[in-house]
């Protein structure tokens, strides 16, 4: 799957639960600057 377009949809279903990164990568067990490179398709690993 393309990087960039799951990075937007995991922006998008984080904002529509009205979390921020900190708080998905709290109930994921990574790090925020995880959740921002997902986000920006720095890294899907």
């Amino acid at each position: 799957m393309n990087s960039y377009i799951t990075g937007a949809m995991i922006k998008e279903l984080r904002e529509q639960n009205s979390m921020t990164q900190s708080e998905l990568a709290e109930r994921l067990g990574v790090s925020d600057k995880a959740v921002s490179k997902w986000e920006t398709g720095g890294s899907l690993s």
